[in-house]
């Protein structure tokens, strides 16, 4: 059996519950297997960046609640939720957030800083990175000196270096020219296929969409949809 990685229990999150309630989430079910490649689709206020924020731990739903590998995140508070992200989750935003005074190399390492890792570790995993993500020649490089497809690279290459149980993506396509867009997917979908990395996409991208193994549409709050892309399609853009 498959591995169920997140578990989301009847997830709502409620604003102006004194007047009228609106309902980003409304009772939302979702379990995601270890080594999925999913996205998560809707328009514009459907709830897809609340839906991930819920999983990632950085909002509090106003009801239900989130397991990670059977851990409740949604009763974790302070420190213990910080220390959870930090060693389970990995985020990848559509505005890269690299640090600007850091090179590739010193973004990538970041995490691991924070986790206290050795040197020789951390040295070892930023080369691994750095090769899978096709960027061993932009080590000392900063991101004002990368293209916004090698920033959003190295951002997919920092979620991944210590090892999380997922990575959540957050639009990671929207601020990348098309080419870039392809080549960033492409990497990340080599990731997924030879180390079984699971990534759950926030998305308007339709090439997100294309490649996904599990497509997730949200409306006002409610999943409508969960399919699975058939094997046809899916010959049209694998590569």
């Amino acid at each position: 059996m498959k591995e169920t990685v997140i578990d989301a229990h009847n997830l709502s999150k409620i604003y102006d519950e004194k007047t009228i309630p609106v309902y980003a989430l409304n009772n939302v079910h979702l379990h995601i297997q270890r080594g999925e490649f999913t996205a998560i689709k809707g328009p514009s206020g459907s709830g897809k960046t609340t839906l991930l924020n819920m999983i990632g731990g950085l909002d509090n739903p106003s009801g239900g609640f989130v397991e990670i590998n059977d851990t409740n995140i949604t009763a974790l508070k302070g420190n213990r939720l910080i220390d959870f992200r930090l060693n389970n989750i990995g985020f990848v935003f559509q505005s890269y957030n690299l640090i600007p005074v850091l090179t590739a190399k010193e973004n990538i390492e970041f995490i691991m800083l924070l986790q206290n890792r050795p040197k020789e570790e951390r040295e070892k995993r930023v080369a691994e990175l750095l090769k899978q993500i096709g960027m061993e020649d932009k080590v000392d490089k900063r991101p004002v000196e990368l293209s916004g497809g090698q920033q959003q690279r190295v951002a997919v290459a920092r979620a991944l270096a210590p090892k999380p149980q997922f990575i959540l993506a957050d639009e990671p396509t929207a601020n990348l020219d098309s080419i870039a867009a392809e080549n960033l997917l492409d990497v990340m979908l080599k990731l997924n296929k030879e180390e079984n990395i699971t990534f759950v996409f926030s998305t308007h991208d339709q090439r997100v969409i294309n490649r996904a193994r599990r497509v997730i549409t949200l409306e006002d709050g409610k999943i409508v949809a969960d399919t699975a892309p058939t094997k046809i399609e899916h010959l049209l853009y694998e590569k």
